[in-house]
C-alpha cells in the first residue's frame, strides 16, 4: 500500500477560489511534513477517473482539494471498490464553494482539516448510495428532489456567476413556475407508498448543503442511517416565509415537515427528475437510496 496522500485538487472549484487559496493550503501541509501526490483536474469527471485509478495503485487516503463537487467525484471514484476492499480516508481542504459536509464537525475549515491531518484524526462516516436506471452513485452530503434541485437547476444554468444573489435568483426564477410533485417512495420497506405531492424530498447524510443551510438539522454523518425530511404543499408567500429558517434549521418545526432517521428509501418515479447531489443537478430516475454505514474515513 502507499503511505502517501493522493490530492486532487480542482482549480476552477468555487469559481476559481480554489486556484487562489488552495497553493497556500498545500505549503501549510508541505511545511508539517505531510507528503501528498497531487493532481490538477481539467474537466469534469476527471476526478472520479483520478481517484478510481489510485485506489487501485494502492493509494488509501486521499484530499479533496476544492469544493463538495470535488469530494463528491472523488468518493464515485473510490465507490463501489472500496466496499469490497480496504477502507479509505478522506480529507477535505475546502476552498471551494459549499464546503458543506466538513461544516457537521467543525467551523475551522482548513485548519482544522490540517490538524486532522497533522494528528491522524479521523472517523468512520457513512456513504449513501443512490440507485437509478443507469447505475448507481455514491454521496456524503445530500440527494433532494422537488424545489431545491429546480432552484439548483436554473441557478447552475443561469446564475452560477453570481454567488448567494445567484442562488435567490434562482428561487425567484422558479417562484414564477411553481409545482407541487408526488414522487412515489416508501422508507425502510414498508407497504405503503406516499403518493402525496410536495415541496420537495430530502435524503441527508450531514446538516449543512450550500454551505450555509440546513436542510437536514438532526442528521448524523456517523450514525448509520438516512434523515428524511419531506416538505408538504405551501403556497408562495409562505414558501418566501420560510426561506430564512433554513439556514437555522427551524424550518423543520413546522408541521408542514416531517422527518425520519431509516436505512433505505425506495422509488417509484415515472421517468427522470432533477436530482441536486452534494451540489450538482443530475437528471435522473431515481430507484432506492440506501445508507452504506461506516464506508469511509474521513479526517475530521
Amino acid at each position: 500500500m502507499n503511505a502517501r496522500i493522493f490530492a486532487i485538487a480542482n482549480p476552477e472549484a468555487g469559481g476559481g477560489r480554489s486556484k487562489r487559496l488552495a497553493p497556500s493550503a498545500l505549503g501549510r501541509l508541505r511545511e508539517e511534513g505531510i507528503e501528498f501526490e497531487l493532481v490538477l483536474t481539467k474537466r469534469a469527471g476527471e476526478a472520479t477517473e483520478l481517484a478510481r485509478r489510485a485506489y487501485q495503485q494502492g493509494f488509501r487516503r486521499f484530499l479533496a482539494i476544492g469544493g463538495d463537487g470535488t469530494a463528491y467525484e472523488i468518493v464515485n471514484g473510490l465507490f463501489p471498490e472500496a466496499l469490497s476492499g480496504e477502507r479509505p480516508t478522506l480529507a477535505l481542504l475546502p476552498v471551494g464553494t459549499g464546503n458543506s459536509f466538513l461544516k457537521d464537525f467543525s467551523s475551522r475549515g482548513v485548519d482544522h482539516t490540517i490538524e486532522a491531518l497533522r494528528s491522524g484524526q479521523r472517523r468512520a462516516c457513512d456513504v449513501i448510495r443512490l440507485s437509478h436506471t443507469e447505475g448507481d452513485i455514491y454521496y456524503l452530503n445530500l440527494a433532494s428532489i422537488g424545489f431545491p434541485a429546480e432552484v439548483c437547476e436554473v441557478t447552475n444554468r443561469r446564475f452560477k456567476d453570481w454567488g448567494e444573489l445567484g442562488y435567490l435568483l434562482g428561487v425567484f426564477t422558479r417562484l414564477i413556475d411553481f409545482k407541487h410533485v408526488a414522487f412515489p417512495h416508501r422508507v425502510n420497506g414498508s407497504g405503503e407508498w406516499d403518493r402525496r405531492p410536495c415541496l420537495f424530498l430530502s435524503f441527508s447524510n450531514s446538516k449543512f448543503t450550500g454551505g450555509k443551510m440546513m436542510i437536514a438539522p438532526r442528521a448524523d454523518a456517523t450514525d448509520g442511517r438516512i434523515e428524511y425530511v419531506r416538505w408538504s404543499p405551501i403556497s408562495r408567500l409562505g414558501l418566501i416565509k420560510m426561506l430564512p429558517r433554513l439556514f437555522t434549521g427551524t424550518h423543520i418545526e413546522d408541521p408542514r415537515a416531517s422527518r425520519a432517521a431509516v436505512q433505505k428509501i425506495e422509488l417509484a418515479l415515472d421517468g427522470p427528475v432533477n436530482v441536486l447531489v452534494d451540489g450538482e443537478v443530475l437528471r435522473l430516475n431515481c430507484r432506492s437510496l440506501e445508507v452504506l454505514p461506516a464506508a469511509l474515513d474521513v479526517a475530521v
